[in-house]
């Protein structure tokens, strides 16, 4: 195959395929109708002299070959931003797209607190947001699928930039009435295990709350699939839980808190002066990222703009 059978927008195409396993929608993201950009991968896929995609009338899915093509591409893409931010003097500052994410427990909670600064910082940057669990959004971090996550730290940085943010504390959510209202103070000691409710297991907030509660992974008998789910198995009364405090504020907090059936305490600091239980919220990305300066400008906006109730980071 010459290479100048091969274009970059063609490339695209296939990434934003493989992405979202459909056409319709790959083509909508591109700016491009569906049948132009199903003849160009056709295209793509006879100079190669390989199928990319298996087609079916319900799903589209990549080929073993396929597989490869893609992450090739992204390496390509990746590269060709590269050579722009140098040739348009932006000198990595952010521009275009920016894909952002952030962990199931969090985005919810802290995207309508920092989307009104970003916005107002860079107008003319396209936000793509989503969610998901912290295992799968650094894989999808390191091929080159996402550009930036919000998560809790720390997680392995190979390869990576990780830029702590801020500490959140957990409050405890307890039924009304529970027993430790009472209390005139609250530490984790005071927790019954049998009464501790959890994510199920791959939610990194789960990992925390066993550990803050010095539990194995074995530890809480009931699991909920997300933390609304959470919530509301609280107000039921089934028992407590360990929550993060931007789940507790605003609209989707008081909503949550069904009718009054759920009360939020927040831990007392120990007698040694150490922080209540909590995760350290923060900023990665990938360090051979061409934007690495405005994605460190990001980071130092969002610390700036921590919300209220958390707190900085402690060496």
């Amino acid at each position: 195959m010459n290479l100048s059978a091969l274009s970059l927008r063609d490339l695209e195409y296939v990434v934003a395929v493989a992405e979202l396993r459909h056409f319709g929608r790959a083509a909508e993201r591109c700016a491009v109708s569906q049948p132009s950009l199903s003849a160009q991968i056709r295209k793509l896929e006879e100079a190669l002299g390989l199928s990319l995609f298996e087609r079916t009338s319900r799903k589209v899915l990549l080929t073993p070959r396929g597989e490869a093509i893609v992450a090739q591409a992204r390496v390509v893409l990746e590269e060709a931003r590269r050579l722009l931010a140098l040739a348009d003097g932006s000198g990595g500052a952010l521009t275009g797209r920016l894909r952002l994410a952030a962990i199931h427990t969090l985005g919810p909670y802290l995207f309508p607190h920092i989307l009104p600064p970003l916005r107002e910082a860079w107008p003319d940057l396209t936000l793509i947001l989503s969610e998901g669990r912290t295992d799968s959004l650094l894989e999808e971090l390191r091929d080159g699928r996402l550009d930036a996550v919000l998560l809790a730290l720390p997680v392995e940085t190979d390869g990576l930039v990780a830029e702590p943010l801020f500490f959140e504390p957990f409050l405890l959510a307890h039924p009304a009435g529970h027993r430790l209202c009472s209390s005139p103070t609250l530490s984790l000691n005071d927790l019954d295990p049998s009464e501790l409710l959890l994510l199920e297991e791959g939610h990194c907030l789960r990992d925390q709350a066993l550990a803050a509660c010095g539990l194995s992974a074995r530890g809480g008998g009931v699991h909920a699939t997300g933390l609304e789910t959470l919530r509301h198995m609280v107000a039921a009364g089934a028992g407590c839980t360990l929550m993060p405090l931007l789940a507790t504020q605003g609209e989707a907090g008081r909503t949550a808190s069904v009718g009054g059936l759920v009360d939020y305490r927040p831990f007392d600091a120990s007698s040694n002066g150490a922080r209540p239980p909590g995760r350290v919220i923060g900023l990665v990305w990938r360090a051979s990222d061409p934007r690495d300066r405005g994605l460190r400008d990001l980071a130092a906006l969002l610390h700036r703009v921590m919300p209220a109730g958390t707190g900085p980071v402690l060496s």
